[in-house]
């Protein structure tokens, strides 16, 4: 009898373990996921307009097969502007009354994904990711997302942009049929200088050239120069805002500014384009999109125009330079299966057929090695055609990142507000520095070195301020 019972408790206790360890194996394989109990993962981002209908659209798709055969429902998010979304994350990351829970992911550059890093904990993307699948992308744009001191990767990378040259073709054409100037004066911003001098004065006093994200032209052209205004190197910060690199750079925006080669009027240099005041800008690739078709002069007037574009200028006789821009996706630490679902989504919109959909449809370029292969891009532009500006900036894009070093500006302590210095203070005092020369004070008096230096010291105060 006691043998009996012996063997039945045997029994009972394998019966047991094997119930633990398949109900874990199969915890494993679904990752907690249920299509009976869909798990619900949450997106925030900064699209707007037709950059947040294409993710939009992915998501869709998404929900209504590989998120329904895994029981996985995305749903996205857009919170307004970069500013705006950050804003929104540090509120739910204080747990600020009234603000939403963080979401499962967000789109995030580096220096705020650090510094949320540290307050809610973000996924390790190694963790869930193979050697092998991260193969599949892009080198440059998966080491864009190492985060910290540790340089973690925690931020996906999904669609990155660069900048570049685009003009109004068809007023560009009348000027060089009667100046016999070249689209190859254009490569360098000294050619680009000269250029904008000879339009004023074909032109009897109009601006040739402005640019968005001003930031980006010191950022750049200082790496470009031989002098990285941020530098981060085993865990220390360095700022190296070198005198003669910012002249070099002053000559080539302020002075040309002041002369009224360039201007800016409205919010984006596309709106003055279309408002007849430049006909040449720097622009992110994603920006493309918006250049005009057709121009609207102050008295109503209106006519058709064409575009062409080109590479971002250089400076001549240094190794071309362009930024790699482009917010990362994080994800937020919660359950296996939230972090799994996540992840899966991520992976599934980074596949080169569904990146190349997204990049065709909202200018950025995609991520994927096999997405940015020019065959792969050509084939899908035949099968799906485009505007044609999208197509041909992708191509300028693709191009830019094959044979430019492409740039991204490290994460620094007060990075965000470094940079929003870097983007005011030389533009905000050419802008008033022309007004006054419009007014008739004579240009020559904003030329002297004294200017400049006063412009500096200023510039290098305000930085050394917020990044100490």
């Amino acid at each position: 009898m006691k043998k009996r019972l012996s063997s039945l408790l045997y029994i009972c206790v394998v019966c047991i373990i094997c119930a633990l360890f398949f109900t874990g194996c199969g915890r494993q394989d679904d990752h907690g996921l249920s299509k009976d109990n869909p798990t619900s993962i949450k997106v925030w981002h900064y699209y707007n307009g037709a950059l947040a209908a294409a993710f939009d659209e992915l998501v869709s798709a998404f929900n209504n097969t590989i998120g329904r055969e895994n029981g996985i429902v995305v749903y996205s998010e857009s919170m307004g502007t970069v500013t705006d979304l950050e804003k929104a994350l540090w509120d739910s990351a204080n747990e600020k009354v009234g603000a939403p829970d963080m979401p499962n992911i967000f789109q995030s550059y580096q220096d705020t994904a650090t510094a949320l890093d540290k307050v809610v904990s973000l996924v390790d993307l190694d963790e869930y990711i193979t050697e092998e699948e991260k193969n599949t992308y892009v080198k440059l744009f998966l080491d864009s997302g190492s985060i910290g001191i540790e340089e973690r990767w925690k931020l996906f990378p999904v669609a990155k942009s660069t900048e570049v040259l685009i003009l109004n073709k068809t007023d560009w054409d009348r000027f060089a049929a009667d100046t016999g100037a070249s689209t190859q004066d254009l490569s360098t911003w000294e050619g680009l200088v000269g250029t904008a001098e000879k339009y004023y004065e074909w032109s009897d006093g109009r601006a040739f050239f402005g640019r968005d994200a001003f930031a980006n032209y010191p950022i750049i052209a200082s790496s470009q120069l031989g002098h990285e205004i941020f530098q981060v190197s085993d865990g220390s910060e360095k700022l190296d805002f070198d005198r003669e690199t910012m002249r070099v750079i002053w000559d080539h925006f302020y002075v040309p500014y002041v002369k009224g080669y360039f201007r800016h009027v409205g919010q984006y240099r596309s709106d003055d384009v279309k408002l007849g005041e430049i006909i040449a800008l720097v622009c992110s690739s994603s920006s493309a999109v918006y250049f005009p078709t057709e121009v609207t002069s102050a008295d109503g007037a209106s006519y058709a125009i064409e575009h062409l574009v080109l590479p971002l200028p250089n400076f001549d006789r240094t190794a071309p330079y362009a930024v790699q821009q482009g917010a990362g996706m994080a994800v937020t630490s919660a359950t296996e299966a939230e972090e799994y679902a996540s992840i899966l989504f991520l992976k599934w919109f980074t596949e080169w057929q569904q990146n190349l959909k997204f990049s065709v449809n909202s200018g950025y370029m995609p991520v994927s090695v096999e997405a940015v292969k020019t065959e792969n891009v050509d084939r899908y532009l035949a099968e799906n055609p485009t505007s044609a500006i999208v197509a041909d900036t992708l191509h300028v894009a693709l191009d830019e990142n094959s044979r430019y070093i492409m740039y991204t500006p490290p994460a620094v302590t007060g990075g965000t507000q470094a940079r929003s210095i870097l983007d005011s203070t030389m533009p905000a005092l050419a802008l008033k520095d022309r007004a006054a020369v419009e007014k008739g004070t004579p240009v020559d008096e904003f030329l002297t070195d004294e200017h400049f230096d006063e412009w500096y010291e200023d510039t290098l105060s305000q930085l050394l301020e917020c990044c100490r």
